[in-house]
């Protein structure tokens, strides 16, 4: 734990990309391979499950203190993290248990002991415990840290660790501890490493893992559910001169389609069965299974890369991505839900052919063997992949002048844009600029009025950065009193710090009521929004849900009076879903 803390610290204080994967190489290269591989799952933010709240983390802290819940509440409020707080404060609570023997030695030799104990023994034995026994078994283990230490176990407790460092920086650090490729280890870490289970081979199973990872090259032996690294494109920008084309060449060496708006994944069909991946390495078979059951159509060693969508049968689009959402996280969906939100896989690509990587081949000729496989499945009624698994349509675009006529005709075809890709081009790993671009939709965007305000974490933790903005009922008339403003969106990106400062200092000033840590203020500042999407919704005040809303300015020129209504709202509604938004989508989806 003691290697790992002293890592963590490095990484928080180096900014260089260069010294950062320095000191991963550093450490991967003397950690034991069970630490390393612990070490490895952590760097890549594969540790999200909370063991313990924060929570109950405080509870235990002040439990038996002196310290009054008051004081421990301003402190939090000035670090804005319930971990990093008992951190800080954990000698004063305790300080006698948490201090050194005159020898240096610590109480319990606990800081000594190897990241993968921590990981897992240490942490879920505690976790597993109640009420005083957890709390007992919790801080013998913090009287055993240094603050440091500390903190991280923390973090891990509350599935809040985060490290700013890129998932390229560590493939770079563990090429060069390894000698292989980044490409080769991104794919070998691709559903994860398996750090838990029986021992194999006198070995533990994270160790093993390690040396799995690090094998030298070929002969590739993985899971046969392993899916391959994703490729990914990057925002079109527009071209110096207008005059100039977008990308290089003519437009007939790039294949345009649309860029659906479901969940990115991998249908795969190995060894007789089908696994269905999600772009965050999620296996999501249980949420999809007629997905999976259309997979048993495909060949076996296939995989194809696509997307996730909810489209109702007979429907000429698919439907918002608000409707998808519901099957996401589920286990057993229902009949009801599978029939109100049937779900598709549109295929793009083709990465592997009976058993072989396709990655390396140009994307014309896996476009024309994913044209060809899809065609050659049953198309019976009854088999389970009609319908179920449908090819990409590949756009027409001979000149680059149709390129935004044919932009706009996104939203009709329920997406959020354009895809380019070269037909030259193989399957890369991770984005790489040049290949692979996406050009969406210009954002919708209102002007709505700030009525609520809430402090943000972290380094945010004294400022107000959480924003909740309103539309009016209707407009305003010119003299009398102004209608009710209806919530509609929060956003907190948008702004930068110098405005961020200064919002706060004017929320301060113009707070008329407390709502525990939220602030009503007086509805005075407008700010235009802009979203990718907008949906009716029974579950908002407003009548309809917003997608990825962000402050795109502070609309200092305009007064409260000259915000948008709900009725600009339902207006963009219309034009962004189309006949969608006439009721042809799934009822109740």
């Amino acid at each position: 734990m003691r290697r790992f803390t002293a890592l963590f610290g490095e990484l928080d204080a180096c900014s260089g990309t260069s010294a950062r994967v320095e000191a991963l190489a550093a450490y991967f290269a003397a950690a034991a391979p069970a630490d390393a591989a612990w070490a490895l799952h952590l760097l890549l933010g594969k540790q999200r499950r909370r063991l313990i709240t924060g929570r109950r983390l405080r509870q235990i802290a002040l439990e038996g203190s002196t310290l009054p819940e008051w004081l421990f509440d301003d402190c939090y409020a000035q670090v804005g993290d319930t971990a990093e707080t008992i951190a800080l404060l954990w000698r004063q609570l305790e300080p006698e248990q948490g201090r050194p023997a005159a020898d240096g030695s610590l109480p319990e030799p606990l800081l000594e002991q190897p990241l993968h104990r921590w990981m897992a023994e240490l942490l879920p034995a505690a976790a597993a415990l109640e009420g005083a026994e957890q709390a007992q078994a919790v801080r013998r283990l913090w009287r055993g840290l240094e603050p440091g230490a500390l903190l991280v176990a923390n973090k891990l407790f509350t599935g809040g660790f985060r490290v700013g460092v890129a998932q390229g920086l560590v493939l770079r650090a563990l090429s060069q501890v390894s000698g292989l490729e980044p490409s080769l280890l991104a794919h070998r870490l691709m559903g994860g490493l398996q750090l838990a289970g029986p021992e194999r081979d006198s070995r533990h199973p994270a160790a093993a893992a390690w040396h799995a990872l690090l094998a030298p090259a070929g002969g590739e032996d993985g899971p046969i559910s392993r899916p391959y690294p994703f490729c990914l494109a990057s925002p079109l920008e527009p071209p110096d001169d207008p005059g100039d084309p977008p990308l290089p060449g003519p437009a007939g060496a790039w294949l345009a389609e649309w860029k659906w708006d479901g969940i990115r994944g991998q249908l795969i069909r190995r060894g007789g069965e089908g696994f269905l991946w999600s772009r965050g390495e999620e296996l999501i078979n249980a949420a999809f299974p007629e997905l999976i059951a259309a997979a048993a159509a495909l060949p076996d060693g296939s995989v194809l890369d696509g997307e996730v969508l909810v489209w109702p049968e007979g429907a000429e689009r698919p439907a918002p991505f608000a409707q998808l959402q519901r099957r996401l996280g589920r286990r057993a969906p229902g009949r009801a839900l599978l029939a109100a939100c049937p779900a598709v896989f549109v295929a793009y690509d083709l990465l592997e052919r009976d058993g072989e990587d396709w990655r390396p081949r140009p994307l014309s000729q896996r476009r024309a063997a994913l044209e060809s496989l899809l065609q050659e499945l049953p198309a019976a009624a009854a088999t389970p992949a009609a319908g179920l698994l449908r090819l990409s349509p590949q756009l027409p675009l001979p000149a680059w002048d149709g390129l935004e006529p044919l932009r706009q005709q996104a939203r009709s075809a329920g997406a959020e844009g354009l895809m380019l890709k070269a037909a030259a081009s193989p399957y890369g790993v991770g984005r790489r600029r040049g290949a692979w671009w996406k050009h969406k939709l210009e954002p919708l965007r209102l002007d709505a009025v700030l009525v609520y305000a809430q402090a943000g974490s972290g380094r945010r933790a004294n400022l107000f950065t959480d924003y909740t903005f309103a539309l009016w009922s209707e407009a305003p008339p010119p003299e009398a009193p102004a209608p009710a403003l209806v919530t509609f969106a929060k956003a907190y990106s948008g702004l930068g710090d110098a405005e961020i400062a200064e919002l706060d200092r004017w929320i301060r000033s113009h707070t008329i009521e407390r709502f525990g840590p939220v602030r009503a203020v007086e509805p005075l500042q407008v700010f235009e929004l802009a979203f990718e999407g907008l949906q009716p919704s029974r579950r908002h005040r407003s009548g309809i849900a917003v997608r990825f809303p962000r402050i795109a300015r502070w609309r200092r020129d305009k007064p409260a009076r000259e915000a948008d209504t709900l009725a600009s709202a339902l207006a963009l509604l219309q034009v962004a879903d189309g006949a969608q938004a006439s009721g042809d989508g799934a009822p109740g989806c």
